[in-house]
């Protein structure tokens, strides 16, 4: 039999990674990295024109150089015959939309719209939709829309609808030119196939699409605006398809630019958190992932469909066929931890990490691993680009608490750290409370390859054994094993999600295990950080809500 590969590609935040394996074991064949040109977009656009707060775009052709550059560049790496790849899988973050033309093209392309922000392909951690979120879910909870149980009772403004629902209010000249709103992901394989799809992974997490209901009624959407009434035929058409499923096979023209065979199966595509759960075996139920990076994500698969307050959404299908995947997550992880660094950091400790040869992060993970938990008198709140779960807030902030003219900047850092998996043990706690088991604990990304401190921190907090993830690319390895699916075993692929994650997945034989010392001190930060969880984000949320409003954009 020949030998057999598919090649995953990652389109994250800052860049577009892609993976070469081997089906048969999962094996790096090779790796190629794009950064995006013109990066995250959050000031200004391209040409110069200022952008308003809480704005995040990306430009389209960022991706397009992933696929023209990167996929060659493995199969040049790798020396595999283009032939013996049999599938393309496809994550991308989410919701990231673009608003595209008849012929397919995002309208940022177009001169005549291109200095229209509304053009531009709005990035999953724009913000500037949220009053479209709270007006959405105001009427819906007027009107009883059963589909909001499935969120955890409030609609997020990363969300598809309330960024249409932006454009629909600020631009309407570029919602009536928009041929059609696309997940990036999904417009991705449309370009790669020519086929007009959507991921029922997408569509279930980000469009309030169900397996069985399908989307909202066209009357709940025009009671939000009546110009939406249509939408679902128009704007938002196309058909849905279940994930691990083929979206279509390559075109010619786009397999001569990649250098690939056409007709190569390309899988649909699918947020890019979750491909992390195959790629680290977790298809089980009550086995719940972290994707930890710039945001995490959590996801966790179940058996039962629950309510649960917060929750980024309950999907059918959504991760695993066959089983009900939850989503949680965390706005600001990484980034948090890179804002200290790029933006507080002192003069003398970075004259220090110079000296030593290492970067900022290293020099502050090495002096916060020198503290006992609780030392620095220090706790934080971990909001510093709003809160996911289980609060659904873009306008609540960060907090540290505690500072003092004695604080050092290892204790802040360190206290970063803890916040962010203080924020992690709220969500596990919730799910538990509300009669969802969970009984492992996986962690991928970046970052838990990077920093043991952290992850150790995570398991004294959450007082549970983690398991992590073996390779630098496990989101594009999940791709990889959703493409081995789509690719069938007709092809040479496999049957199931299961089957290719059995053969597939990497995980490290070392895991971390809670300090027993660690864990009881934790235990009473964690207390701290409940209540100002509840002072700030509940009782008294017209402190930040009205710091917010007071905040301009340089």
């Amino acid at each position: 039999m020949n030998e057999r590969y598919t090649i995953g590609i990652d389109f994250g935040t800052e860049s577009g990674r892609v993976l070469l394996v081997d089906i048969e074991n999962g094996n790096e064949m090779a790796t190629h990295v794009t950064p995006f040109r013109h990066g995250v977009l959050s000031n200004r656009l391209p040409d110069g024109c200022k952008l308003e707060k809480d704005w995040a775009l990306q430009h389209p052709g960022d991706y397009l150089d992933v696929l023209y550059t990167s996929v060659p560049e493995v199969i040049r790496l790798s020396g595999v015959d283009a032939n013996d790849v049999i599938g393309i899988g496809i994550d991308f973050t989410s919701c990231t939309i673009l608003p595209v033309d008849k012929k397919g093209n995002p309208l940022c392309f177009d001169e005549k719209w291109k200095r229209d922000p509304h053009s531009w392909v709005k990035l999953w951690k724009h913000h500037a939709a949220q009053k479209e979120a709270d007006d959405i879910t105001r009427i819906a909870q007027a009107t009883n829309q059963p589909f909001l149980q499935r969120y955890g009772g409030k609609i997020s403004s990363e969300w598809m609808f309330p960024k249409i629902l932006q454009v629909l209010r600020e631009s309407p000249d570029i919602y009536e030119e928009t041929d059609l709103f696309m997940e990036a992901g999904d417009w991705i394989t449309f370009r790669l196939t020519n086929e007009l799809v959507r991921s029922s992974n997408m569509s279930g997490y980000k469009a309030f699409w169900d397996k069985k209901d399908g989307y909202p009624d066209p009357a709940f959407l025009a009671a939000i605006d009546e110009r939406l009434l249509d939408i679902l035929d128009t704007k938002m058409r196309g058909e849905v398809l279940p994930i691990a499923g083929r979206s279509g096979g390559l075109t010619e023209g786009m397999a001569k630019k990649m250098g690939l065979k056409s007709g190569t199966a390309v899988s649909v595509s699918i947020i890019d958190a979750h491909a992390g759960v195959p790629a680290v075996g977790a298809v089980h139920p009550g086995q719940f992932v972290m994707t930890m990076g710039t945001s995490t994500c959590h996801m966790l698969i179940s058996e039962k469909k629950q309510t649960v307050e917060g929750i980024c959404g309950v999907v059918e299908d959504g991760i695993i066929p066959g089983s009900f995947s939850y989503e949680t997550g965390q706005v600001a992880v990484g980034d948090s931890f890179a804002w200290y660094i790029e933006q507080t950091a002192p003069e003398y400790v970075k004259k220090e990490a110079e000296q030593e040869g290492v970067n900022l992060h290293s020099l502050l993970e090495k002096k916060a691993s020198c503290l006992r938990p609780g030392q620095s008198g220090l706790v934080a709140l971990d909001w510093w680009n709003g809160n996911r779960t289980v609060l659904v807030d873009a306008n609540l902030s960060g907090v540290i608490a505690g500072i003092t003219l004695s604080t050092k900047p290892e204790e802040i850092y360190r206290a970063l750290l803890e916040s962010t998996a203080f924020g992690t043990r709220k969500i596990l706690e919730t799910f538990e409370n509300d009669g969802i088991e969970i009984n492992d604990l996986f962690a991928c990304g970046g970052l838990p390859q990077k920093n043991k401190l952290l992850m150790q921190i995570y398991a004294d907090i959450l007082n549970r054994e983690i398991k992590i993830a073996d390779g630098e690319q496990v989101v594009a390895l999940g791709a990889a094993i959703y493409a081995a699916t789509a690719a069938g075993r007709i092809n040479g692929g496999y049957d199931s999600i299961e089957e290719a994650s059995s053969k597939m997945a990497k995980v490290k034989e070392d895991t971390f295990i809670p300090v027993k010392e660690n864990v009881s001190i934790y235990q009473q930060l964690y207390a701290y950080y409940l209540e100002l969880h509840d002072f700030f984000g509940r009782d008294h949320i017209s402190i930040m809500h009205g710091l917010k409003k007071l905040r301009s954009v340089d």
